[in-house]
């Protein structure tokens, strides 16, 4: 996913003056046809990731569309009161682009590990949330969002299913019709909830647009009284939005994600994903206990 977000976003450079980047050390050198034929639009502060922020918004300001990237903590959690302040006060818009995901740099320890993140600019208005789940879908989804002057958030990850699905932004894509429960399976989660809920009589919603939350598809494709959240993020991020979506409709809720820890652990994002319960084993025993009262 990262390399076609630097990619894209050296063909959008090129072809919209708009465009111009923010960076704060991280993706330098990676943006080479950019930087070469557009230095005056691709810009690094150094590791000032606040800066970052005020640099985009100036930018915006100023008739520009700015993409600002960096690594999840750096890019939500250090600057909030930037994004906050700079961006939605000011009622402009940036392309927040973030690596790392929640865990995927979590060899480098806690500094690294962003699971709040989505949380976190969810209590923004304002903002549209994006979880592609394949390289394809982040050229997509950065595509559309250079169109606008929106605030836009995209979550890029480690973690990639096999093939992209024909997603529109904003809506959730119908991936599997089933009786018993609805599922919802976020970004790069899909291929592993399609293989945990294999032999289910299931319906799988696929969710790469976390913000705005797209109420009219869940509440037409709803199957049973169950709806369970998969999100690669904090659990129960989303579950507000579907209580939301369905306060009229009779429903139980089960949220599956990154639970709300100190996390003190290394490792790969597969490993923590089998630590959290969010491989294929993990959420076919979550979805089955959440399954079991109707059966």
């Amino acid at each position: 996913m990262r390399d076609r977000f630097y990619a894209t976003t050296d063909e959008l450079v090129d072809a919209d003056e708009r465009i111009a980047v923010v960076l704060a050390d991280i993706g330098t050198g990676r943006l080479r046809g950019a930087e070469r034929s557009h230095s005056d639009r691709v810009i690094n502060v150094g590791i000032r990731e606040q800066l970052m922020i005020g640099v985009a918004s100036g930018l915006a300001l100023t008739g520009f569309r700015p993409i600002v990237h960096s690594y999840a903590p750096f890019a939500v959690e250090r600057p909030f009161e930037m994004l906050k302040i700079d961006l939605g006060h000011n009622d402009v818009g940036a392309i927040v682009v973030s690596v790392g995901a929640s865990y995927d740099a979590a060899v480098y320890g806690r500094t690294h590990e962003t699971p709040e993140d989505v949380a976190l600019l969810s209590a923004l208005p304002g903002w549209r949330i994006y979880v592609p789940g394949h390289p394809a879908e982040v050229d997509h989804l950065l595509r559309a969002a250079a169109r606008t002057d929106e605030r836009v958030y995209l979550r890029l990850s480690d973690q990639s299913n096999q093939l992209a699905r024909p997603i529109t932004p904003g809506r959730l894509h119908v991936e599997r019709r089933g009786r018993d429960a609805t599922v919802i399976a976020t970004g790069p989660l899909l291929d592993t909830t399609l293989e945990a809920t294999a032999d289910m009589d299931v319906t799988v919603l696929y969710m790469t647009t976390a913000r705005p939350f797209d109420a009219e598809t869940l509440r037409a494709s709803l199957s049973g009284d169950l709806v369970v959240l998969v999100e690669p993020y904090l659990a129960g991020t989303s579950t507000a939005d579907v209580a939301t979506a369905l306060a009229d409709i009779p429903h139980r809720i089960a949220a599956l994600g990154v639970p709300n820890v100190e996390h003190r652990k290394y490792g790969t994002w597969q490993e923590h994903n089998a630590a959290h319960g969010l491989d294929a084993r993990g959420i076919r025993a979550r979805v089955m206990r959440a399954l079991s009262p109707t059966r």
